[in-house]
């Protein structure tokens, strides 16, 4: 008789605390990031009345089967469930969600500890990190190269390191993008053959006649300096070559109204003018003997500025000379003035990337992901943190999203809780009907021992 009361006594206490595990996940149905838990029975014990009795061959006689007597119930695990919540959209730019595998990292300080999470939900603190609502900073990479084609490449082996947009230790100031010298200008479009050429024209002279076709162009020196600079283009003449066929030369002078030095370095050139050529189908000769389509310009800034001379390359290759209007203009110069920062995105890859005030933009850091083994096997710290366990796999080194099981990231969105409500709602008439069940058996075993004891009277 006893035994029936310490059942239901155990499915009680089993059945209340899977309530407390449905209250939870109830009260988190709108916690960003959160996890939802699941209860699961196991029997406790079965006391063996009899055990089995195999059957004999010899006589016929069947065998029989173990007499027990369970013992009740206790919680037999406490599950995390690490299914994806549905994704919320914020259009805040440090808002992430992970579309896969992967947890934030994050940490308390160069002397605390290092935790993950799976909320999203970061900003930005007055120094320019990226931390958490509680303070805690977003882990990953600020050192990276630049290889040929341009391309920004992080190294993920190195060590991580808190997220800051504004500063680091490789890059310093990042609020402000240094000033990049011209190195190349390219010019394209078409220089008008209806033009009345002028005749012979000598190195470094400069024509009167208003026959001419005028291109601006910007430059900047290694301060970020700004250069306005004209190149003026002349039709010279029209002469046979040795195949009989037409050929026509213009003429050009790289000038400026500032107080600087111009000159063209190509051998042969008298400050920065030179001569171009074009064939009677309207293309330019290249590798003409004195006729340069890539010139090289010195400019040699005043000398107030305090910046060293520089060169930069003369790009002609694209132009043509056709019977239309002259429609000559630059279509690439690669220098930029100093700029400040303005703003900054985050991309599926994790990279930062900050746009200034000049146009350009650099990459501010890279977010790292981690993965484990086990993921359910993380241990729950509060505040939609997780620290590794020993069931879970230890956290060696953080991952480029992406990459190696990680999921890519989903900027401007938030990762909601997995709670499934109809699911908890129904577990919890299902436990509700356990407890009164467990209850009931309490009861009747009660009343039966009150019969018992009846029995004296």
């Amino acid at each position: 008789m006893m035994r029936s009361m310490f059942s239901s006594v155990s499915g009680l206490k089993s059945h209340q605390t899977q309530m407390d595990v449905i209250g939870n996940n109830i009260a988190n149905v709108n916690t960003v990031g959160f996890k939802a838990s699941r209860t699961t029975f196991a029997e406790i014990f079965a006391q063996t009345v009899s055990g089995a009795g195999a059957p004999d061959p010899n006589s016929g006689r069947g065998g029989t089967n173990p007499v027990q007597i369970g013992l009740g119930m206790n919680v037999n695990a406490i599950d995390t469930l690490m299914g994806r919540g549905s994704l919320q959209r914020t259009d805040n730019p440090t808002d992430l969600s992970i579309e896969g595998e992967g947890f934030f990292i994050v940490s308390n300080g160069s002397d605390g500890g290092t935790f993950f999470t799976r909320a999203g939900n970061f900003s930005i603190d007055k120094l320019g990190n990226l931390v958490t609502s509680s303070g805690l900073n977003l882990m990953g990479w600020q050192k990276y190269t630049k290889d040929d084609e341009g391309n920004y490449i992080f190294d993920g082996q190195e060590e991580i390191k808190p997220l800051n947009l504004y500063e680091d230790e490789y890059n310093l100031n990042k609020r402000i993008i240094a000033a990049q010298v011209t190195s190349k200008a390219v010019l394209s479009g078409n220089l008008d053959a209806t033009k009345t050429g002028i005749g012979e024209i000598t190195a470094g002279e400069v024509p009167t006649q208003d026959s001419h076709f005028i291109v601006p162009l910007t430059v900047y020196d290694d301060l970020g300096n700004e250069y306005d600079l004209n190149v003026t283009f002349w039709k010279s003449k029209v002469e046979n070559n040795s195949e009989g066929s037409a050929e026509t030369t213009w003429y050009y002078r790289v000038s400026s109204d500032e107080e600087t030095g111009l000159e063209n370095t190509g051998e042969g050139s008298s400050g920065a003018t030179g001569f171009l050529k074009f064939d009677s189908k309207g293309n330019i000769i290249t590798g003409a003997d004195g006729f340069s389509v890539k010139p090289t310009i010195q400019l040699t800034p005043g000398g107030n500025v305090g910046a060293d001379a520089f060169e930069f390359e003369l790009n002609f290759e694209k132009l043509s000379m056709f019977a239309d209007d002259s429609s000559v203009k630059p279509t690439q110069i690669d220098g930029y003035p100093p700029g400040t920062l303005t703003s900054f995105s985050i991309g599926a890859d994790g990279i930062l990337t900050g746009v200034y005030s000049n146009g350009r933009q650099q990459p501010l850091g890279m977010v790292g992901l981690a993965v484990f083994d086990n993921a359910a096997g993380l241990q729950k710290a509060g505040s939609n943190l997780f620290i590794p366990s020993t069931n879970s796999g230890d956290f060696t080194r953080a991952f480029k999203p992406g990459s190696e099981g990680s999921g890519s990231l989903n900027p401007g969105t938030l990762e909601m809780s997995n709670v499934d409500l109809a699911q908890q709602f129904t577990e919890m008439i299902v436990t509700q009907r356990g407890f009164q069940a467990n209850s009931r058996t309490m009861t009747a075993s009660d009343e039966m021992l009150q019969e018992l004891t009846n029995m004296k009277r």
